[in-house]
């Protein structure tokens, strides 16, 4: 019985060389046959420097490929949903990047053509969730660790003015709120186990490359509230600091949690602070096999397309509550 997942590589962006490629090539359940590139040279190479059997000069072609799974989409923002749909045609699952989409109604788009082979499997890559630290958290918090959760602070910066990196291209969907603030997003719905009820959100654009460079945001929920601020130029800095009743969680290295390095979290309550240290992992190989068994399990994937459409509800809102000055309501 076949107990691995075969998956091809469509690009051979920074991410996918440096990080996610040795992840899946590390998991237990998934092998990379194939990668492919728009520029054939780039592609022949990557797949000599990383050991990839298949190397081809287009995506059509390893989407093509009788051979493959499936397919890791870490494409500019733009490119995801168009990909993933092209993907879900040729019959191949998606595990795709974040944010799965550049709108709410484009994600929706994808999950109403998802919804129409439901055999296959799709979800967006959120791989902070799946580090055992943030599991450790969320046991935390729904076993009344800090009593009663009432609000959680997020923030997440690096400092990146590089007019020709896809981060900064407004077209590709570039800027803070979609390459990082949709992590503080994601993890304050996912903490609250709700979708918020209003959102209030301040962008600061760059004036030359006219994305966000500064954004916060204030998320109401019916059980407390969540606060975020993220930027593209700023030192960089992440924490997450979730707060109850009666005590505080603080995550140290919340979202790109190094794979070779131990990681910290510390519960304070009334009776001191316990510190958790939790071994070196990979948090992108953890999700390689949790998708991967998914499909082989015919289960349902950790993060439904759902939650990734409700993640762009979220952030369409503060982006339109930014720009008109005022709070946005959602199912209103």
């Amino acid at each position: 019985m076949k107990n691995k997942i075969r998956f091809g590589i469509l690009s051979t962006a920074k991410i996918a060389r440096e990080k996610v490629i040795p992840a899946l090539q590390s998991a237990k359940f998934c092998t990379i046959e194939a990668i492919a590139s728009r520029n054939s040279e780039q592609a022949k190479q990557t797949a000599a420097l990383l050991g990839i059997a298949k190397a081809y000069d287009s995506y059509e072609a390893l989407l093509a490929d009788p051979d493959i799974d499936a397919v890791y989409i870490p494409l500019p923002n733009h490119l995801h949903v168009p990909w993933s749909i092209k993907a879900l045609e040729a019959n191949k699952h998606v595990l795709c990047e974040k944010p799965i989409a550049l709108t709410a109604s484009e994600a929706k788009t994808l999950e109403t053509i998802a919804a129409k082979k439901p055999e296959l499997k799709i979800m967006e890559a959120f791989m902070y969730r799946f580090h055992p630290q943030w599991q450790r958290t969320l046991e935390l918090v729904q076993d009344g660790a800090i009593g009663d959760l009432k609000t959680v602070q997020s923030f997440f910066s690096y400092y990146n003015a590089d007019e020709q990196n896809i981060r900064n291209k407004k077209e590709m969907g570039g800027g803070g709120l979609m390459d990082i603030g949709c992590y503080c997003v994601s993890l304050s719905r996912w903490l609250f186990a709700e979708e918020p009820l209003s959102i209030f959100g301040q962008v600061e654009l760059d004036p030359i490359l006219q994305t966000d460079r500064l954004t916060s945001g204030v998320l109401q929920f019916r059980k407390g509230t969540a606060s975020f601020t993220c930027s593209t130029q700023l030192m960089s800095y992440q924490r997450v600091n979730i707060l109850g009743t009666t005590g505080r969680i603080e995550i140290e290295i919340p979202f790109n949690a190094p794979p070779l390095q131990e990681t910290r979290i510390w519960l304070h309550t009334s009776a001191g602070t316990d510190e958790m240290i939790f071994a070196a992992v990979d948090q992108y190989s953890i999700q390689a096999d949790l998708f991967s068994k998914a499909i082989l399990d015919h289960t349902a994937v950790p993060t439904g397309l759902s939650d990734a459409s409700n993640n762009m509800l979220v952030i369409d809102a503060v982006f339109h509550s930014a720009k008109e000055n005022r709070t946005v309501y959602l199912n209103q």
